[in-house]
């Protein structure tokens, strides 16, 4: 059988001992509580209280990562990877176009609504808004792709 380090340890074995150490205490119990402590702290340790929504998602993300990482959840890089990523930056590049345009927008809207009519202030509101539902757009964009970058060898649904 080769040099096995722990050849006469096996569940039963390992169980017996827990039980003995605390009442209803099994490998599986114990890894539950691992998982559940570290998922605790790592949440504790990346999320802060005036995080956007986006930010709080990839905190906790990140921290599920940890605890996929701690129970040895892995996976080798989808074939789909790295053509997905592709197209992620591909439409990250043209929100960014985008917003760049919508900036300038704004910036001329801003400068006709100074000594123009309520219309004028009006539009102005309107694409001064729009361009904050681009800047979150983007920044969901720019999760996404950190999201799948740090996913792409673990198992999350495991």
């Amino acid at each position: 059988k080769g040099d096995d380090l722990f050849d006469r340890l096996n569940t039963t074995v390992m169980n017996k001992h827990l039980n003995e150490l605390m009442e209803g205490l099994t490998a599986k119990v114990f890894r539950t509580y691992n998982a559940s402590i570290t998922l605790q702290q790592q949440l504790e340790k990346l999320t802060e209280p005036d995080d956007s929504v986006t930010e709080k998602i990839l905190s906790y993300n990140r921290a599920n990562r940890a605890v996929a990482i701690l129970c040895n959840h892995q996976r080798s890089i989808p074939k789909s990877h790295q053509k997905s990523m592709e197209k992620l930056k591909e439409k990250i590049t043209a929100k960014k176009d985008f917003f760049i345009d919508a900036e300038r927008q704004v910036k001329d809207a801003q400068r006709e609504a100074k000594h123009g009519s309520v219309k004028e202030k009006v539009l102005y509101d309107k694409k001064k808004k729009m361009l904050q539902r681009l800047k979150d757009q983007l920044i969901k964009l720019e999760v996404q792709e950190t999201d799948r970058d740090e996913n792409k060898t673990i198992a999350l649904s495991t």
